[in-house]
């Protein structure tokens, strides 16, 4: 039997994360200069997190190194135990270098141990879902090769879409000039951005943040929802606009079972308070 891990990017409550028995890879942030440690939760004060970077607070992220690796893994391989790592996007962090490094280095100290990691190719609760069922299979007895037919299926069919309330936070991502980012706070323009093949995509410009909510809800349409699994807002501190949202959707799907996460300091420190976003599984 493997021990399964996932890491703090895909934002399941620690609570979920301890009723499946699931073992947490604790992601890396600064906030002012102070590095914490994420870990879905358990110690984080999300609206304080927020308030403090629309005071100015300076936020930012780090990869894992090596080390931090090993003292995850090399436990569970002293114990006798595989591991089974359902991660977050590999395109969108530099630390799954840091991971595979410290894999070779257990490799020669324990030679027959197996850790096996299947990407979402997603972040946030899209990865997150996946962890979700993902966990549930493998506590039923799945084997890992199972879990990992099942990841790399479902994967394809999970659909991410956001909107950010201030383009500010992407201009310092270096994801918009800050030519683009003064354009678009002047003309009020609100970007849909998506997840295709493990990267973040814009897809499309919406005037004004009420026509980006339901344009948010216009993909759940286009994408034709699996209503057999729930459906996700996240929110990064959004106040009345996420009951809104949830009221678009609900307009249009009632009876959808809608699941409510916070937006981790993590994901936080690239799109900022006041983003919204809707994850769910496409029957496509």
């Amino acid at each position: 039997m493997s021990r399964f891990f996932c890491d703090a990017d895909c934002e399941l409550d620690y609570k979920i994360i301890k009723e499946l028995g699931i073992s947490l890879i604790k992601m890396p942030f600064t906030l002012d200069g102070k590095e914490e440690l994420f870990d879905c939760g358990e110690t984080t004060d999300y609206k304080g997190f927020f308030d403090k970077m629309r005071q100015g607070a300076s936020a930012k992220t780090q990869a894992l190194n090596a080390y931090d690796y090993v003292q995850y893994f090399e436990p569970v391989f002293a114990a006798g135990e595989d591991i089974l790592y359902v991660s977050f996007s590999h395109e969108m962090s530099g630390t799954f270098v840091s991971m595979n490094n410290a894999l070779d280095e257990l490799k020669e100290k324990y030679p027959d141990r197996k850790c096996t990691v299947v990407d979402t190719k997603s972040i946030s609760m899209g990865a997150g879902i996946i962890v979700y069922f993902a966990a549930k299979l493998h506590n039923e007895g799945k084997t890992d090769e199972e879990v990992v037919a099942f990841v790399e299926q479902l994967r394809e069919k999970v659909k991410i879409y956001f909107t950010v309330d201030d383009l500010v936070y992407l201009k310092r991502g270096g994801r918009l000039t800050s030519f683009k980012a003064a354009m678009g706070t002047i003309l009020n323009l609100k970007p849909i951005i998506g997840v295709q093949d493990g990267k973040l995509v814009n897809l499309e410009t919406a005037k004004g943040r009420k026509k980006a909510l339901h344009n948010l809800v216009n993909f759940i349409e286009k994408d034709e929802i699996d209503a057999s699994y729930p459906l996700i807002i996240l929110d990064a501190d959004s106040g009345e606009d996420s009951d809104h949202l949830k009221e678009l959707i609900l307009e249009s799907y009632s009876g959808l079972e809608i699941w409510h996460f916070d937006v981790g300091p993590v994901i936080g420190c690239h799109c900022g308070p006041g983003t919204l976003g809707v994850i769910f599984v496409s029957k496509k």
